[in-house]
């Protein structure tokens, strides 16, 4: 079976994705900024929809798609205390203290909450790590 290949090949692919991002922000979510262009450009765009059959439709398919996968896996957190982002966290969860004793003892985790201790820094990195947010909601 053979390969369906375009025409310029892979080369001219890359030039002319290049052209595109260079006039639209079109890439996977990594980033709080990143997910900020990309709902921009999906209210730009929707301001613009005719119908749902043009090609800035299929655009804008792509586009909420990405962000659904970002909010999928980034919740919107409270802007708050780290030790309040940390309950937020344990109640939308459904988890208990001891369900993150793979990061920290009970002990800690409840001195964290009850405000008699700071998060550290490696904690704060598991804590990210463990929920899919950015280090900063725990320091």
């Amino acid at each position: 079976m053979k390969a369906h290949s375009h025409s310029g090949g892979i080369p001219e692919f890359a030039k002319t994705w290049s052209t595109l991002q260079g006039q639209v922000f079109l890439k996977p979510i990594r980033s709080d900024d990143d997910y900020r262009r990309m709902v921009a450009l999906a209210n730009e765009l929707a301001d613009h929809l005719d119908d749902e059959e043009g090609s800035l439709a299929d655009l804008f398919g792509v586009v909420t798609d990405l962000i659904e996968v970002w909010e999928s896996h980034h919740p919107d957190l409270p802007r708050a205390e780290p030790k309040d982002v940390l309950r937020y966290l344990l109640d939308t969860h459904d988890l208990k203290q001891k369900d993150l004793a793979d990061i920290a003892s009970p002990t800690v985790i409840s001195d964290i909450l009850a405000g008699r201790r700071a998060i550290s820094k490696s904690v704060a990195k598991a804590l990210a790590e463990r929920f899919g947010t950015d280090v900063s909601a725990f320091l």
